[in-house]
C-alpha cells in the first residue's frame, strides 16, 4: 500500500511561486508513474503533470511548472514559477505501480491518490 502526502499549498500573489511535495511511503518512488493534478471548484480534475520513464506537462503549465523527484527523501514536487489565477485549485498528487505513465495525463489508470493541498493565486 502506497500512502502519499501533499504539502506545500498556500496563498500566493500573481506572479509568485509555490512549492508541493508530495511524499511517498510503502513504496519506493523509482519504481513508481507519479503526477500532480488539479480540480478548481466546479471544474473536471485535470492533469498538471506526470514523471515516469518520461515527463510530461499540461500545455496551461509549459515553462512555469517544474516536476521532480527526491529518490533520498521519497517525495515528488512540482516548483511552480509565474503563478496565474488560474492556477488556484486543489493539487492531488497521484501514483501508479508501474514507471508507464497514462497517456495524455489522463487521470484514469492511477492505483493511489493524495488528500490534496490548496493553491490560491490572487490578481
Amino acid at each position: 500500500q502506497v500512502q502519499l502526502v501533499e504539502s506545500g499549498g498556500g496563498s500566493v500573489q500573481a506572479g509568485g511561486s509555490l512549492r508541493l511535495s508530495c511524499a511517498a511511503s510503502g513504496y519506493p518512488i523509482p519504481s513508481l508513474c507519479m503526477a500532480w493534478f488539479r480540480q478548481a471548484p466546479g471544474k473536471k480534475r485535470e492533469g498538471v503533470a506526470s514523471s515516469g520513464f518520461g515527463i510530461a506537462y499540461a500545455d496551461s503549465v509549459k515553462g512555469r511548472f517544474t516536476i521532480s523527484r527526491d529518490y533520498a527523501e521519497n517525495t515528488l514536487y512540482l516548483q511552480m514559477d509565474s503563478l496565474k489565477p488560474e492556477d488556484s485549485a486543489m493539487y492531488y498528487c497521484a501514483a501508479r505501480r508501474t514507471l508507464y505513465c497514462p497517456s495524455s495525463l489522463s487521470q484514469n489508470g492511477w492505483d493511489y491518490w493524495g488528500q490534496g493541498t490548496q493553491v490560491t493565486v490572487s490578481s
